[in-house]
């Protein structure tokens, strides 16, 4: 005769599932376990671990290259500066016979005796034959210091 399930207490802790189809540690298997799950694959460490290490690089590859360029760029400042220092040491020590005005451009010449001259006359007013030798035109200003706006390529001191 078969039970009535209705009436029978125990029957409310039945278990569908046979016991010998169920995993003891369903967590560790290397595939779903249940219909709407999903497959669980292990990561594959090293290919996390090295695609980490490439970003790191090119991150810091990236930050080393801004800081070179950073660095191009305050040397080139300094050797402005040098040059504006150098420039300025031949002008205050040149021969002038006249009084420089603040925001006027000016030129710079070595004589053949190797003094320095400061004149209101262009290189390229001279004609073809100059009778000195060019090292740059100079503007004067406010603070008294001489900005650079041409240098002579040729000239070596």
């Amino acid at each position: 005769m078969a039970e009535n399930k209705e009436n029978n207490p125990d029957d409310s802790f039945f278990n569908p599932i046979r016991p010998e189809d169920v995993a003891e540690n369903p967590h560790l298997l290397p595939y779903a376990h249940t219909r709407g799950g999903f497959q669980i694959k292990p990561e594959d460490k090293g290919k996390i671990k090295g695609r980490a290490v490439s970003s790191m690089y090119q991150q810091t590859d990236m930050q080393l290259d801004q800081i070179r360029k950073q660095m191009e760029l305050l040397a080139q400042q300094a050797r402005h500066i040098q040059d504006r220092v150098e420039i300025s040491e031949y002008i205050y020590h040149a021969e002038m016979n006249f009084e420089p005005l603040i925001g006027k451009t000016y030129h710079l010449y070595e004589r053949k005796n190797g003094k320095h001259t400061l004149s209101m006359v262009g290189p390229k007013e001279w004609g073809s034959n100059p009778p000195l030798q060019f090292i740059a035109t100079v503007k004067l200003l406010a603070d008294h210091t001489w900005d650079i706006l041409e240098k002579s390529p040729d000239y070596q001191n």
